[in-house]
């Protein structure tokens, strides 16, 4: 007999499983989770279900604790699939019937009897979770003083945001969609929206883009016919910006895959750029640019909100490995700027080591940021840097965590 919601919980198991025992992110797992998986309700209940168990994976698991005699082993399979019923009943508003049909179905052959006395327990006791997630205590090491801050903006996923191909209509999108917007181009939605099924989709009148993602191209201006080079630029958010914005692109990505999702997006939007399949620590420009926008791989610690994967998976070695290819990008980078010419280094990573320490050793003229040039209620730090992080503009929606750093040539 087939019980519905069943395939959406086994594929969550799996998602979580990837995550926390081999490494892997959400997306990477996904293709194989999900197989089986029909419908893409059930498809995003899975993804659902993971995501609520990564956020609140600390959490979850002391309520697990209270309710057992002995402490579960933490690749126990009951654990990993109380967390799933749990995240069902306590983010997803599951009844506990339901929680309790689909759930015990996963320890088939295995320790249901335990599964079922843990969740009933915790339910006859009417848990709740706290306001914020706990951080992983790493984690919380490395994002400081502002960790129960940044611990607060992640208890919800984050709203759907867009960037507008013409910033001059933005106040006539906002209407038109209902949304919010924190800045010219920018508009702020409500999170669930099927993406394909909003106004304007289709005639390529917007892309998604987290705000705080959009403004690394904001900080080049108009670009009225010169030369940029967008390194690393897929999925290409920032090269559809800078050739909105007048730009000549050169949007250079390791991944050929990538760029064709990018010339996609440049085919629906009306939009062109010079789309470069290459490996930037061996690729030679022809000529120099005006501007070079380095938007370099990172371990992404900074979309927490919308992947909660990275509090898991990422440590010292993983930042150590990304920041050394960091330093490599921005020493070649540099000599493909023109004197006189513009670059941008930006990360979406809320660590030191792939931000502030990098910025700290570029030996360039620094073309600090103003605050100006920032949505409202944003600074630049005192070193002409921006910087988010995902409790700023908390009352507004949030934001995801970057790192950008300009300087002249």
């Amino acid at each position: 007999m087939d019980i519905p919601g069943l395939p959406a919980r086994k594929a969550a198991l799996k998602l979580t499983d990837a995550v926390l025992r081999r490494g892997e992110t959400l997306d990477q797992a996904a293709n194989g989770a999900l197989q089986g998986v029909r419908g893409q309700a059930d498809k995003a209940l899975a993804r659902a279900l993971a995501g609520e168990v990564l956020r609140w994976l600390a959490d979850l698991d002391a309520l697990i604790d209270s309710a057992t005699r002995q402490v579960l082993p933490d690749d126990a399979k009951p654990r990993a699939v109380l967390r799933i019923m749990l995240a069902g009943w306590l983010r997803l508003d599951t009844p506990p019937h339901a929680v309790i049909a689909t759930g015990l179905e996963l320890l088939s052959g295995g320790p249901r009897r335990l599964a079922h006395g843990v969740f009933s327990t915790l339910v006859k006791r009417g848990v709740t979770l706290p306001a914020a997630p706990t951080l992983p205590p790493p984690v919380v090491e490395r994002w400081g003083e502002r960790s129960a801050e940044i611990a607060a903006a992640l208890a919800e996923p984050p709203p759907l945001d867009l960037t507008l191909r013409d910033p001059a209509i933005t106040a006539q999108w906002a209407d038109k969609l209902g949304g919010t917007s924190l800045a010219p181009g920018h508009l702020r939605l409500p999170r669930g929206n099927a993406v394909e099924n909003i106004e304007g989709f289709d005639a390529g009148a917007w892309w998604v883009q987290d705000l705080a993602a959009s403004l690394p191209a904001r900080l080049l201006g108009p670009g009225a016919g010169r030369r940029v080079l967008d390194l690393c630029a897929a999925p290409g958010g920032k090269t559809l910006q800078l050739a909105a914005a007048g730009w000549h692109v050169t949007a250079l990505d390791a991944s050929a895959k990538r760029l064709e999702r990018m010339q996609a997006n440049l085919d629906r939007t009306g939009l062109s750029a010079d789309l470069v399949a290459a490996d930037a620590l061996t690729w030679e420009p022809g000529a120099p640019f005006d501007a070079v926008l380095i938007d370099a791989p990172c371990t992404a610690t900074g979309t927490c909100r919308r992947h909660p994967d990275v509090l898991h998976r990422i440590g010292p070695r993983q930042i150590a490995e990304l920041a050394e290819l960091q330093a490599a990008l921005l020493a070649r980078a540099i000599a493909w700027v023109k004197p006189g010419g513009r670059l941008v280094y930006a990360v979406c990573s809320l660590e030191r080591a792939e931000g502030e320490e990098q910025a700290a050793g570029v030996a360039l003229t620094p073309d600090p940021v103003r605050a100006d040039q920032l949505p409202a209620g944003l600074v630049p730090t005192p070193e002409g840097w921006g910087r988010t992080d995902p409790a700023m503009l908390a009352e507004a929606g949030g934001l995801d965590g970057f790192f950008i750093a300009r300087w002249r040539v």
